[in-house]
C-alpha cells in the first residue's frame, strides 16, 4: 500500500488531513513514523480510518513519536478500567456497564465536553495524542479541533503583543469547577495544583506561533482574576469561531492524532445511556512550556 495524506477540506489545506494506505496494526517502520510527524507538523490533525486495533497494537504506534504519558489526569484510579498506559475516554465502568448519570467519574468526564488541549494541567503537557474508535453510539459523540495557529494569525497585532509573554495558570480544580464540579478530596487538590504555561507558543516543527489556551486555563500570572479570565474567555471565543474548526464525525476504528501544541479540541453530546468507548495513547512533551523558546 502506498501511504497517502490528503487535506479533508481542500479550503482549509493546512489543517486536518487523512491518512489512508497504512496498517497501523502490522507496524510501521521509523522513515514511515518520521513522514506522519511531518504531516502532522502541516495539519495539526490526522484522521486513520479503518484501524481495528489493540491497545498494544496502538500504544507501539504510539511510541514512535515520543516519550509516552500515563493516565493520571483520570480521577478514578482505583477502578480502572484500562491500564495506565491508555486514557478510557468512554462512559463505561469497570465491568463495562455504561455509568449511571450521576456517576462522579462520568460528572468529572464531562469536562471533555470543554474546549482543551490534554495535559496542560501537568507541568510538562501532551505532544500528541492519539484517540481510537472502538464503540461509538447511533449519533452524535463527534470530536471538535480548533486551530490555534490560524486564531494567533487572525489576532489583532495589538492583542498579539499583550499576549506574547503572558503566563497562564493551568488546572483540572478549575475547569471543572467550571462545570459546579467541585468535590474534589485533599489529595487530588494537590494533585491539581495549578501549573504555569506560556499562552503563546512556537512550534517546534512548523515554526508557527500559536495559542496555548484550554478550559484548565484559570488565570494569568500578574492579573487579577477577573480581568484575566475575561481576556482568556475572550481569547477562547476567537480561536474557537467556526472558520478554525474541524468538527470530525467518528466511524468505528478510526484513529484521530492531534498536535496538542497547536490545536484545542472537544467532545459534543450524545445520548448518555448508549456505550461509548473510545481509547487514548498520549505523547508527552519535551518539557515544561516555560523551558521552550518563542
Amino acid at each position: 500500500m502506498t501511504l497517502t495524506i490528503q487535506p479533508i477540506d481542500p479550503a482549509r489545506a493546512d489543517f486536518a488531513a487523512r491518512v489512508t494506505g497504512l496498517d497501523i496494526a502490522d507496524g510501521v517502520s521509523a522513515e514511515t513514523a518520521a513522514g506522519i510527524e511531518r504531516a502532522i507538523d502541516r495539519y495539526g490533525v490526522l484522521v486513520f480510518p479503518d484501524q481495528n486495533i489493540t491497545d498494544d497494537q496502538q500504544y507501539a504506534f504510539s511510541t514512535h513519536f515520543g516519550p509516552m504519558e500515563q493516565a493520571t489526569g483520570d480521577i478514578n484510579q482505583t477502578e480502572r478500567r484500562l491500564s495506565l498506559d491508555i486514557n478510557d475516554i468512554s462512559n463505561l465502568d469497570k465491568s463495562g456497564q455504561v455509568r449511571a448519570r450521576d456517576d462522579r467519574t462520568r460528572l468529572f468526564g464531562l469536562g471533555n465536553m470543554l474546549w482543551h488541549s490534554d495535559s496542560s494541567f501537568k507541568a510538562t503537557p501532551a505532544k500528541f495524542s492519539l484517540l481510537s474508535a472502538r464503540v461509538i453510539p447511533s449519533e452524535g459523540g463527534n470530536t471538535e479541533f480548533a486551530d490555534m495557529r490560524a486564531a494567533w494569525d487572525a489576532l489583532d497585532p495589538a492583542i498579539q503583543a499583550t499576549c506574547r509573554d503572558l503566563i497562564c495558570e493551568h488546572s483540572q480544580l478549575y475547569s471543572r469547577g467550571s462545570l459546579g464540579f467541585d468535590q474534589f478530596t485533599d489529595d487530588e487538590k494537590l494533585k491539581w495544583a495549578p501549573v504555569p504555561q506560556r499562552l503563546v507558543r512556537r512550534h517546534p516543527g512548523s515554526g508557527r506561533l500559536s495559542l496555548f489556551l484550554s478550559a484548565h486555563a484559570g488565570g494569568i500570572q500578574g492579573w487579577p482574576v477577573p480581568e484575566a479570565r475575561m481576556f482568556l474567555r475572550d481569547l477562547n471565543e476567537h480561536a474557537t469561531q467556526r472558520q478554525f474548526v474541524y468538527a470530525h464525525r467518528w466511524r468505528r476504528y478510526d484513529l484521530v492524532m492531534w498536535d496538542n501544541r497547536a490545536t484545542m479540541h472537544r467532545a459534543r453530546r450524545y445520548d448518555h445511556s448508549q456505550p461509548r468507548d473510545l481509547h487514548r495513547t498520549t505523547v508527552s512533551d519535551s518539557g515544561p512550556t516555560l523551558a521552550q523558546a518563542i
